[in-house]
């Protein structure tokens, strides 16, 4: 293995490990909030579109690197759209003065 391929497989087992921390919570906790529906469709636009790159050099490390990323960016893109509060949710009302949510204030006792 020339030290090329060995750099390759190298990063691309970074890149995994840390991807997995990110996937694994979102799997877990179904909490995608702060991701946007607009980011993600883009990435996996871009990451179809790199395909025909990829996939057009021998194969290598670069094809498991991207074949990763082609499952992680869907799987978050399902997971957003599946997981998502419904898109007409009334949204909680909030006091003008503060911005505070009037679900979460405490009531007085006196």
């Amino acid at each position: 293995m020339d030290l090329a391929v060995f750099a390759g497989v190298v990063s691309t087992g970074l890149f995994v490990m840390s991807y997995l921390p990110m996937l694994l919570k979102a799997a877990r906790t179904r909490d995608l909030s702060s991701y946007s529906l607009g980011n993600l469709a883009t990435t996996n636009l871009g990451n179809l579109v790199y395909s025909v790159y990829v996939f057009s050099l021998p194969f290598g490390p670069i094809w498991l690197l991207h074949g990763f990323y082609l499952v992680a960016s869907a799987l978050m893109l399902l997971w957003f759209l599946r997981y998502r509060p419904t898109w007409n949710a009334p949204r909680p009302a909030t006091d003008a003065q503060d911005g505070e949510r009037v679900l979460d204030r405490v009531p007085s006792t006196s």
